[in-house]
């Protein structure tokens, strides 16, 4: 049977469809709910015509598919909580300067940044009025200040303010992130400024953050050094937020990012652990349907305390069907299997959609199944070690191949030792995990001996050193590749007609596979083509000034800063501009663009020029002008403010230009200042 034929894969792809229009269009809700009503009424009616006549004809499929793309619409602008009546930002008041209570409870515990403690938070009311919806909580990095927990209540008179989209062009937007978490404000909050009204636990999140605590407070008991505690806890527990930014980085250049996250391989051995452990109980009267309960709810116990990430949903929801069809002894196909738990994860949670980790975790397990088998048959050893390695190398091939084109899309590098981390740590993580938690067990009952958790955090202590070792091999890890949207379709088209054209040698195939190469010459093409215009840019860098000139896949960059190199500020664009050539240069006092002159003027104060009247003035490095009198002297048509500037500074200059009339930018708020053709 062909892939697409799988009716629940077309139902799946149809509700993809609908929650890709919902995030593209606004669309009423109340329309669209009525169109879905009509659409599932039709729908009813045509499958008892269907049962009655004993056939089903096209229109009962083509007014399903329909009607799956409008329940993903539906769901999508359902589970936006901007659309609830009783949202905050329906009700308070952005603009007035007045002071307003904010209550709120701490929903989760984020990674901390350079100067703040990051919380979600829950907003449950506006001075009286009770309200809903998400927002980010920034609190000021303090060793004495113990870090705030799931739950806890707290009041603060702070206002809301605007998330910072990405100010330089092809930078990580974090406002887009988060906005696809339903978080569209944040509050920075002062310890002075932040009033503590309950600590009762009402959510399962709240017991689950309370169970960790106490794991995490019974391990340190142990002497684990912080680094093997924070591994264990991203392992086990599924909380990343404190592994060191260096070791993190590691498993990244390793390859090995993946164990760091609890995901289908987590799940999986716990499913062979309990299967095992309630194997006793298929002697009861009933007692494989108690297994098979007792199964689920363990599994989705551990997916709460491990963070309900879209990984570890996925992971429980996939395994959850394994779990029923072991009880049924019924054989499920896997793509099925696949297809089930996508639509129901996005049926509920559907901006999971752009999660990268669901993307990635998804994209893995389709190729192991579908590519694995065809590696693994290329060769066949006749010993059992020689047989497992190959088994771990083609599972691991197969997943790189399934992962490769979208990990050059979001992370631009590629880990060339990655079959070297995976060979060794693939067949010692099942026995890791399983200590792992026999430990977290046993130190949880206090029955844990300090020799066994020495020999743990030792094992977790060389898996750090072991990754560390591999990222150091720097001449195997390609960084900076540029890759767009249009090479990732194209690539996975290769990918598939590729395996199409193995399993199957006939002339379509062949034809197929020519057009897949074509498409990829054609998309690089296109975006040599796309990205051949030239550009002047003011990139926005706090402290510093940062031009650039593009001519075509050449970037002259004039800067302050001690170096260029793997700055962020401009590594992006450079990758997202497939620019190769590069100079540096000090900062002049006039650029010239096509037709347009930027005239610089810096902290020394001096523009008397009378040769020309430039276009516009940059301000940099807080120059003690009087900038009315600049004007005149000047006559530009706009004055520029970038990142190197004082605050008060800035303010100061948008309102000598607000009376004037003239067109002010401030990078630090609108972004880089681009000029292009």
């Amino acid at each position: 049977m062909k892939l697409i034929n799988f009716t629940i894969i077309k139902l799946c792809a149809c509700l993809i469809v609908g929650i890709l229009i919902a995030q593209t269009f606004s669309i009423s809700t109340a329309l669209i709910s009525l169109i879905a009503i009509i659409l599932l009424t039709i729908l009813s009616l045509l499958l008892y015509v269907a049962k009655k006549q004993f056939n089903k004809t096209i229109w009962f499929g083509v007014t399903t598919y329909i009607t799956t793309i409008f329940i993903g619409i539906t769901s999508t602008n359902f589970h936006n909580q901007k659309h609830f009546s009783n949202h905050y930002t329906h009700n308070y008041s952005f603009k007035n300067d007045s002071v307003t209570p904010i209550t709120f409870r701490i929903k989760k515990v984020l990674k901390s940044g350079f100067y703040h403690d990051k919380y979600i938070i829950e907003i449950l009311q506006i001075a009286s009025e009770k309200t809903s919806g998400k927002a980010l909580l920034n609190i000021p990095k303090d060793h004495l200040t113990k870090p705030l927990n799931v739950d806890a209540i707290y009041n603060t008179s702070e206002r809301f303010t605007d998330i910072n989209s990405a100010l330089n062009p092809n930078q990580f937007d974090y406002k887009a992130y988060l906005e696809k978490q339903y978080i569209y404000h944040q509050l920075f909050v002062s310890p002075k400024t932040l009033f503590h009204v309950s600590d009762n636990i009402h959510t399962l999140n709240g017991y689950a953050n309370k169970l960790r605590n106490t794991i995490n407070q019974k391990l340190q008991l142990y002497h684990f050094k912080s680094d093997e505690l924070a591994i264990i806890n991203a392992l086990i527990l599924g909380q990343r937020q404190n592994i060191d930014k260096a070791v993190y980085t590691n498993y990244i250049n390793a390859g090995a990012v993946h164990i760091l996250a609890v995901s289908g391989l987590h799940i999986g051995i716990l499913l062979l652990i309990l299967n095992g452990f309630f194997k006793p109980l298929e002697r009861l009267k009933h007692g494989k349907t108690i297994k098979m309960v007792l199964i689920i709810l363990l599994l989705w116990s551990y997916a709460l305390i491990a963070g309900a990430s879209a990984s570890v949903i996925r992971a429980s929801t996939m395994f959850s069907i394994v779990a029923i069809g072991m009880h049924l002894k019924r054989p499920s196909n896997i793509y099925n299997t696949l297809a089930i738990s996508v639509f129901f994860i996005l049926l509920f949670k559907p901006l999971f959609l752009f999660d990268v980790g669901f993307q990635l975790s998804y994209l893995a397990v389709l190729a192991i199944v579908s590519i694995q088998p065809i590696l693994y048959n290329i060769w066949k050893p006749k010993f059992w070690l020689p047989d497992k390695l190959w088994q771990i190398l083609t599972v691991t091939l197969a997943a790189q191949f399934g992962v490769l084109p979208i990990s050059f899309f979001y992370f631009h590098q590629f880990p060339g030792l990655f079959w070297l981390s995976n060979i060794i740590i693939i067949p010692l993580l099942g026995l890791i995990l399983t200590t792992g938690i026999i430990i977290i067990i046993m130190a949880s009952l206090n029955i844990l001996p300090q020799l066994l958790a020495d020999c743990f955090g030792e094992v977790i202590s060389l898996m750090n050193t072991f990754f560390g070792w591999i990222a150091k091999q720097d001449q195997f890890i390609i960084k900076d590749i540029s890759f767009s949207l249009l090479h990732v379709f194209t690539s996975y088209f290769i990918i598939i007609t590729l395996i199409s054209l193995y399993i199957n040698r006939s002339h379509k195939s062949i034809i197929a596979f020519c057009i897949s190469i074509i498409s990829l010459q054609a998309a690089s093409v296109y975006t040599k083509y796309k990205n051949s215009n030239d550009a002047f840019i003011i990139f926005y860098k706090s402290r510093h000034t940062v031009i650039a000139q593009k001519h075509h896949k050449r970037l002259d960059i004039f800067h302050n800063l001690d170096t260029i190199k793997y700055n962020e500020v401009v590594s992006d664009y450079l990758v997202a501009n497939y620019i190769h050539h590069v100079t540096e240069d000090t900062l002049q006092d006039l650029f010239v663009y096509k037709n347009k002159t930027i005239f610089l003027v810096d902290s020394l104060g001096v523009y008397n020029i009378k040769t020309i009247n430039p276009d516009y003035v940059l301000l940099y490095n807080s120059p003690k002008i009087n900038l009315e009198r600049l004007m005149d002297s000047l006559q530009p048509k706009g004055i520029i403010a970038d990142g190197s500037n004082y605050k008060s500074y800035i303010t100061r200059w948008e309102s000598s230009c607000k009376k004037r009339k003239l067109p002010f930018y401030q990078t630090g708020k609108t972004g880089a200042f681009i000029l292009s053709d």
